[in-house]
């Protein structure tokens, strides 16, 4: 007899969680503006805002904590970080930033100026808004394949070809790069293929342009590339991961998310023009340039990390549990971005709040019912995050209208996954029930997904 499947590792310590009542859901939504970012954690059963920085570290890591070396200039703990990234990556001259948004806004002090054009694959809200507050445009290359969200295809999170040779031979002197995301968050965590980022590459010498992965999770491509692409079955993930940087000339990275952190990020390239060019926005914006925002003990944990999730063990279970709660939204006929992505289920809110428009933001809705049914926070990923037009100020409504179910890593167990899909579950059966949705009462002109006050539509 096959033996199950079984996680990769055992329960060290718990955390206690408590259940709230509807009522006192009810009373906290509105007094978060039914902005579920704003709620306290306690008042949350099980938090799938967000994977970044909120997954368990080993006991590795927090062995590594204690070995921390906190010298303000050339502490060990950076050079051993140092050492892991260029193992694992190939690039010579990193930076630590503090998160991922910091190492954005560091190299794209350096390389984004006003009028620039930055083309890429589905960029995220931190990065499209870096882009955007330096009054230059984010123009999105996916694939058409994953506007649809019910095709069965490997690689949704790709670039399409034609799309970035378009914007290169129209807009070639204003391109300061092009960035690919691996994988695709905003697209469904879903993945790029290497053949893909070849042909990106290819286009890239072409016009004489430079790549930038934005690589938080890295490690998770490098799985889908490993269990999807042919010609990969028997290549380790520290391979396919030097083989998905060498078609690259520099990464941005959240390592809350596959560096197993709670905080950290770096800027990593093999140009020393624009590390020198970094180095001049690192000192002031985050630190020293062999601490950048990180603690010397941050910085240990993160090259354990590192080391960890570039392992085929630790990736399996952790996408196994992402889609093992594909398979009962399956069983209920949820529909989702399909299949599972790396670190998350997208319910696709459009295909369930059918009769909630899209001026009343039918993905906040579906997030703002889940809480009320279950206290579980997931999080919008659509027509809110997507911000408006920085050019005409209207809503974007042409982009995927998702709810996020971010999975922390090594911090749920699949009981947790039963809940989370019974509770969408009653959600989905009681969906027609469901005919107002929420305007906006103030919004930040940036970014707005975070701070934005909502009340119910009239």
């Amino acid at each position: 007899m096959e033996l199950p499947f079984a996680e990769s590792w055992k329960i060290k310590m718990i955390e206690p969680l408590r259940q709230s009542s509807r009522e006192e859901r009810e009373e906290w939504l509105k007094k978060a503006h039914y902005n579920v970012f704003q709620l306290r954690a306690d008042q949350v059963y099980i938090d799938l805002l967000t994977d970044s920085g909120t997954g368990a570290m080993s006991d590795r890591q927090w062995a590594a904590l204690m070995m921390g070396d906190e010298s303000y200039a050339g502490a060990r703990s950076f050079f051993e970080l140092k050492d892991t990234i260029t193992r694992i990556t190939g690039f010579e001259f990193v930076i630590p930033t503090h998160q991922g948004r910091a190492a954005e806004n560091v190299l794209f002090s350096a390389l984004v100026k006003a009028g620039d054009i930055v083309p890429g694959n589905s960029h995220f809200d931190t990065t499209k808004g870096h882009i955007e507050a330096r009054k230059a445009f984010a123009v999105d290359c996916t694939v058409d394949e994953a506007k649809d969200t019910q095709l069965e295809a490997p690689f949704k999170g790709n670039v399409d070809p034609k799309k970035l040779e378009k914007v290169l031979e129209e807009h070639a002197d204003k391109v300061p790069f092009i960035i690919v995301t691996i994988t695709n968050n905003t697209a469904g965590g879903q993945p790029v293929s290497m053949k893909n980022l070849r042909e990106v590459r290819e286009i890239a010498d072409r016009f004489g342009k430079r790549v930038i992965f934005d690589s938080a999770r890295f490690a998770e491509n490098a799985y889908f590339i490993k269990t999807r692409e042919e010609g990969y079955a028997d290549r380790s993930i520290k391979e396919i991961c030097r083989e998905m940087f060498a078609l690259a000339d520099g990464m941005t990275m959240s390592a809350k998310k596959d560096g197993l952190v709670n905080m950290g990020g770096f800027i990593a390239t093999r140009w020393e023009d624009w590390y020198e060019a970094a180095k001049a926005y690192c000192i002031p914006f985050e630190g020293y340039l062999t601490y950048g925002g990180m603690n010397g003990r941050d910085m240990a944990a993160l090259a354990v990390g590192l080391e960890e999730n570039t392992e085929f063990d630790m990736l399996r279970t952790r996408i196994h549990q992402v889609e093992f709660l594909a398979s009962l939204l399956d069983e209920y006929g949820i529909p989702y971005q399909r299949p599972a992505g790396g670190h998350a289920i997208f319910i696709d809110a459009s295909l369930v709040l059918t009769k909630i428009p899209k001026e009343e933001f039918p993905a906040q809705t579906l997030t703002i019912e889940l809480y009320r049914e279950a206290g579980i926070r997931g999080c919008e990923i659509g027509y809110i995050l997507a911000d408006r037009d920085p050019v005409t100020r209207e809503n974007r409504f042409g982009g995927l209208d998702f709810v996020r179910l971010a999975i922390p890593r090594r911090t749920y167990t699949d009981n947790h996954m039963r809940v989370i899909a019974a509770a969408l579950k009653n959600v989905y059966d009681r969906r027609d029930e469901i005919t107002r949705g929420v305007k906006i009462v103030w919004e930040a002109e940036l970014m707005r997904h975070f701070t934005v006050k909502l009340a119910p539509a009239d």
